[in-house]
Formats: structure tokens, sequence, C-alpha cells
């Protein structure tokens, strides 16, 4: 397949980071990114030196190689999901790895097929693993080391949603008592569940989307009929999303042995968990109130929450959210390091990003390198021979079904009204040089299967 150079990708970027810009102002309007408690700061470690920045350049055949950036992981500008149990992800990624999705796909190293006037691949990429996807089609336009077996930190929450979310009607509620809360890992990230607190599984769901709230997902949990049940069900539901790199110790995504996903998985996840009007709800809204502590005898408070995905809030980033961001999940652990799945639509194209432990040691780094994936993927989507596809569940079918999580439709829409979440109004867009704000319920992946070869 040749490989042809096209116009730079940096002005279409430039245009598209300003106009997300120019977006901040109106949305603090909207939904303010307030504070939240002291007790859920976000600890941001200060920038260390940056190393040397690798080239990533496709070869004729579609693949090349991509040196390690760093012998160290990229810590700086953290949301710690947990301490560190099991082991470090590895170095260097197998020789060969699982061709689930195609056959390119278990090569190691940058797989990209350009063709005619297609953009190369961004220099500035360091994750260990990642992927870029049509949300729709399923066509992967490019990835790096995708089935490479890492651990996931709280990216794995999209799975534990998508297993339970449908379990569960929103408006059910819980009393939590002192066993929920049992074995929540040291440093893990809370959202501030109190025992003897009444919940509502809506409060919840964005106690884990918004906080990464490990006490969440354990009372969610605990809800489903255990941990042990959940971990089975998380695990089953996995091998029926054929992401088979994926094996699940936790639901929370805390660091454990042997618990590992990829970035082929995690974008399975969060494709399958876009089908859902309340998941897509959950992963879009920027901030929230959560209820406070029950106290005898005085009324119960609230206070704000803000989601700690960067490109949705723009908080912390250069050219604030990233345009048409709309989700999924952020996570970042010791042995993990940063992770994270993130869906963008631009003029009606869903493109899904998965980045996994970027080496470069900078604040937010996953970020900045998804929005490189993500702006190079826009521009190159239509020029590009796919690599290999996002697989359908086993039967071919995706259809969520249950109480809590509405399938996604032509006319599926997220219950937000007067749910005080402030998610209405939270996957912001510029269209036709005109501020927008699109409700969770607007955006919609339509999976579109391949037909079955003869």
């Amino acid at each position: 397949m040749p490989t042809t150079t096209s116009h730079p990708t940096r002005a279409a970027a430039t245009r598209r980071r300003r106009g997300a810009a120019a977006l901040a102002a109106t949305a603090s309007l909207l939904v303010p990114l307030m504070t939240a408690a002291p007790a859920l700061a976000d600890p941001t470690a200060p920038p260390s030196p940056s190393p040397s920045r690798p080239s990533v350049s496709p070869s004729p055949s579609g693949a090349s190689a991509n040196p390690a950036a760093s012998a160290n992981g990229g810590a700086a500008g953290r949301e710690d999901d947990g301490k560190g149990n099991g082991r470090r992800a590895p170095r260097t990624p197998p020789s060969r790895m699982s061709t689930v999705g195609g056959e390119m796909l278990g090569r190691p190293g940058p797989q990209v097929q350009l063709g005619p006037g297609a953009p190369q691949l961004p220099t500035e990429l360091s994750g260990r693993s990642w992927l870029v996807a049509d949300a729709e089609s399923g066509e992967i336009l490019a990835a790096n080391n995708a089935h490479w077996e890492l651990p996931p930190a709280s990216t794995l929450k999209m799975l534990f949603a998508d297993t339970v979310l449908p379990k569960l009607p929103r408006t059910k509620t819980h009393k939590v008592v002192p066993a929920d809360l049992e074995g929540m890992g040291a440093g893990s990230s809370a959202v501030g569940v109190k025992e003897g607190s009444t919940y509502s599984v809506h409060d919840l769901w964005l106690g884990v989307f918004l906080r990464s709230g490990n006490d969440a997902v354990r009372v969610l949990a605990s809800m489903n009929g255990g941990i042990p049940k959940t971990v089975k069900d998380m695990q089953a539901h996995a091998e029926e999303l054929q992401a088979l790199d994926t094996h699940v110790v936790t639901p929370d995504g805390y660091d454990a042995d042997r618990q590992v996903s990829s970035a082929y998985d995690l974008t399975l996840f969060a494709r399958s968990g876009l089908q859902k009007a309340d998941f897509r709800e959950y992963c879009s809204t920027v901030s929230a109130q959560f209820p406070g502590e029950e106290q005898p005898g005085k009324q119960r408070e609230s206070f704000a929450i803000v989601n700690t995905n960067r490109l949705l809030t723009g908080e912390g980033m250069e050219h604030g959210p990233y345009k048409g961001m709309a989700g999924v999940k952020n996570g970042s652990t010791t042995n993990a390091g940063n992770t994270f799945t993130g869906v963008a639509q631009h003029d009606g194209r869903k493109l899904l990003v998965t980045v996994m432990n970027p080496d470069i040691q900078e604040p937010h780094e996953v970020y900045k390198e998804t929005e490189r994936l993500l702006d190079w993927g826009f521009e190159a989507a239509g020029r590009v021979k796919p690599v290999g596809m996002l697989v359908p569940p086993k039967g071919g079918t995706g259809n969520a079904k249950g109480g809590g999580g509405q399938a996604g439709g032509d006319h599926a829409q997220a219950s937000v009204a007067g749910s005080g979440s402030g998610g209405m109004w939270t996957a912001l867009g510029i269209a036709g040089g005109a501020l927008v704000a699109l409700g969770a319920g607007a955006f919609v992946v339509h999976r579109r299967w391949p037909r079955p070869k003869a």
C-alpha cells in the first residue's frame, strides 16, 4: 500500500483546538468547573523532565518500529486509582499478539496503511498501546500494539458499567453498610460515599464516571450480588464481547496480579457501553451534585463533583475542551500508568481512541496523545485502508436490555431531565460557526457489523 504524505494536520488541529478554546468560556457558564471537596482533589505531580520524543513514521508495508521514549512511566499529572498491587507493565510488547479483528493487529509497533492524500501519523506518540477506530463502522484506522495485555486502571470501569448498569434501575436506593466498602485498596480514588447514608443508583453511577469512585463501584457491586459475582459477570461479558485479552480481578480496575486488558478490548467496552443512553449520559456529564453524609436532625447537603476527563472539561489543558468530546473514561494506577478511552464527533463522524501508558513524562500526556490521534483520525478518515476491525459480540448483536441501561437507537434519550446532574448539556461542539450544546442522548453510535465472509 503506498505511503503518501499530504498536507500536515497542524492547521486543522489548530482550528479545532482554537474552536474548543473559544467554547470553554461559554461552557463555563453552563457547567462551571467547581472545585470538589478537598478530599476529592486530584493529586497532580510536578512536571518531570521530558525525554526525547519518538518519531513514528509508517513503512511501505504498513508497520514501523516504536522506540520507547523513556525508561520511566508517564506519571506526571496522574489521578491515582490505586497504589500498586500486582506487577508493573512489561517494557516491551510480545513479538506476536492476538489477531482478533485482523492479522495486522497481532504485530508489534504502529500499524497503518496510508492512501493517497493521507496525513502521516503524529510524531509525538509514546503510548505503549493505542488504537484509533471509527465508532460506527468498527474500522480501525491505525493501531500500536493493539492486543498488548496491560494493566487497565479505571478504564476497566467501562466494562463494569456496561455489565452492571442494565441490571440496576437508576431510581433504586441503597443504604450503605460497612461490608459494602470492605476491601477497598489503599489510595483508591473515592467520591465520598459514607456508611449509614442512602444513595440512589443514579448518584452512584455519577460517582463512578465523574470521580472514578472505587467506593461507588463497591456499593454497586454489592447491590449486584457482591464482588466475586460482579467479577464473574464482567469476565463473562468481556468474553461475550470477544474482548479476549481481558482478565478481571477487581471491578474497579485497582492494580492486582494478572488483571489486564488491551487497547483493543477497552475500545470494545466503550463501543458497547455507548449503545446505552444512560452510559452516554454519565460518561459525558461534566459536573454534578453528589449527596453528602446523612446526619440525624440535619438537612442533607450535597457537594459538587467534576469529571476527571480533561478532554471533556478542558481543566488543565492548554486549548480547553476537545471539540466534540463526549466521554468516555480515564484511569491511572502505579502499575498501569495513565490510560484513557475517548469518543468524539466531528461532522457526523464518530471516532474512538484508546491510549495506554504513555512513556513521555509530561502533565496530562495521555490526553495530549489522544488529541493528536483524534486530530489525525478525523483528517485521515477515508484516506487510509483499515488495519483491522472491532469485532461484533458473539451472535452479532449488541442490544443491551434491562431496567437501568436503555439500549441505544435512533430515538434513545438519556433520562437526564430533573436529575440535577448537569448532564443535559455536556457534550459541546461547534457547528456552522455557532456554539451549540448537544444533549447526551444526541450522541448515538449505530454499530454496523461487517458482513460474514461467504
